[in-house]
């Protein structure tokens, strides 16, 4: 499909669960940034691995387990590529991002972050981007400081420079807010802490899904995210990080892979990537995850990243169009998100109707307390969209948020 028209239907047409009805209604599916939905592609290279393949890696010596072991490592290449790492051992499979940003605070910021140190964050954060490192924080008295937003939902980089401190010993930001959809200026960001001599941590788990992202463009030092939000398997993620920094990172798990040798007087540890994947991977999701990356690939990221743009201007039109609904977020470039209140409906109340007439949104504080704290609210309705979405979704959105200010009249 790559280098064709966007055919959405033909999009919709390889996920088998959009085809259902949901309480007698067609379902419309707008929670992609809780979990996105899977191809058959996916689907298909699961079931392969699990009828043909499946035994445990690197370790075996007979033909099943050598099938496995090609599969997952396959995988690991298929990621570099994906995500233009330099090397794969640069590439560290984990459960998913949050477990990816448990790794670095646990590892490289227990050995990097002392006392009196500060850690830099963004009060744009998911909470998988704020607890690890308030933890980190409590653990060595290091100060947890939270670059702000402003009223549009950007995050207010004037302050940027005032913040990094010569005690600054890490920047995590989240390349897409999930709360609103900005997308932050990664790029310029790292330059910036660099440049300070700050290493830098992105939460991509909301980005891959949305456009291409290319690690050694923008310098990062770990980049994190999971398969099940770019239409891959759950209980899968990633985390990229330098070949210098991760060398650097002591082993935040023991046992399995990511030892050489043990007697009762000391373990001898595993090269990168394996020191830091301790224990049988998740061999299925790597397989599914690189199947994801393929299917994408051949969808296009240009493509999709164009038909998320058009659906979301397309989108943010019309809830504008709908009496009494505030919609926050205005920032200057934005992706997949429409997050809104209806004026004396709670949003649980607004998520509830919505589901009678199929429409699956979420509702809630969508792990961002302290984002929505900075609007004043303590939920939002979140429509978030994907590539097999449709305008004629939105409008189904539309009507149900009729139906609620009807039930609500």
């Amino acid at each position: 499909m790559s280098g064709a028209p966007f055919d959405v239907a033909r999009i919709r047409a390889d996920f088998p669960i959009l085809h259902q009805e949901v309480r007698g209604r067609p379902l419309v599916y707008l929670d992609s940034a809780a979990t996105t939905q899977k191809p058959q592609a996916v689907i298909d290279a699961l079931v392969r691995y699990y009828t043909h393949d499946n035994a445990n890696v690197h370790r075996g010596v007979h033909a099943l387990s050598e099938r496995a072991t090609l599969a997952y490592e396959g995988a690991r290449e298929r990621v570099r590529r994906f995500i233009n790492a330099r090397e794969t051992k640069e590439i560290i499979f984990v459960r998913g991002c949050t477990e990816a940003i448990n790794l670095v605070a646990q590892s490289y910021g227990r050995s990097k972050v002392g006392p009196g140190d500060e850690v830099l964050i963004t009060a744009m954060e998911h909470h998988s981007d704020i607890v690890p490192w308030q933890m980190l924080c409590q653990q060595v008295g290091a100060t947890l400081k939270m670059l702000p937003v402003d009223e549009k939902g950007d995050l207010r980089l004037e302050q940027l420079e005032s913040m990094l401190t010569e005690r600054t010993r890490l920047l995590a930001v989240t390349h897409v807010s999930n709360a609103l959809g900005t997308v932050n200026p990664v790029r310029d960001i790292i330059k910036r802490a660099h440049a300070r001599g700050v290493p830098v941590l992105v939460d991509g788990a909301q980005a891959l899904a949305h456009f291409r992202v290319d690690v050694q463009d923008l310098d990062c030092d770990f980049y994190a995210f999971s398969g099940h939000k770019m239409f891959g398997p759950t209980g899968i993620g990633v985390l990229y990080g330098k070949a210098s920094v991760l060398e650097s990172m002591p082993p935040w798990q023991g046992g399995g892979d990511m030892i050489l040798s043990v007697t009762m007087e000391k373990t001898v540890y595993n090269r990168l990537p394996y020191r830091l994947e301790a224990g049988t991977p998740d061999i299925s999701g790597a397989v599914g995850l690189a199947a994801a990356m393929d299917y994408l690939d051949s969808v296009g990221l240009d493509a999709i990243s164009a038909h998320d743009q058009s659906l979301l201007e397309y989108g943010t039109r019309a809830l504008e169009s709908v009496p009494g609904l505030k919609l926050f977020g205005r920032a200057r470039e934005r992706s997949g998100v429409l997050s809104f209140l209806m004026e004396d409906v709670h949003a649980h109340d607004v998520g509830t109707i919505l589901d009678r007439e199929g429409v699956a949104i979420r509702a809630g504080h969508h792990c961002a307390q302290p984002l929505l704290s900075c609007f004043g609210v303590a939920a939002t309705v979140r429509a978030s969209l994907a590539m097999y979405n449709t305008r004629e979704d939105i409008d189904a959105l539309v009507r149900g948020l009729h139906k609620v200010r009807e039930v609500f009249a």
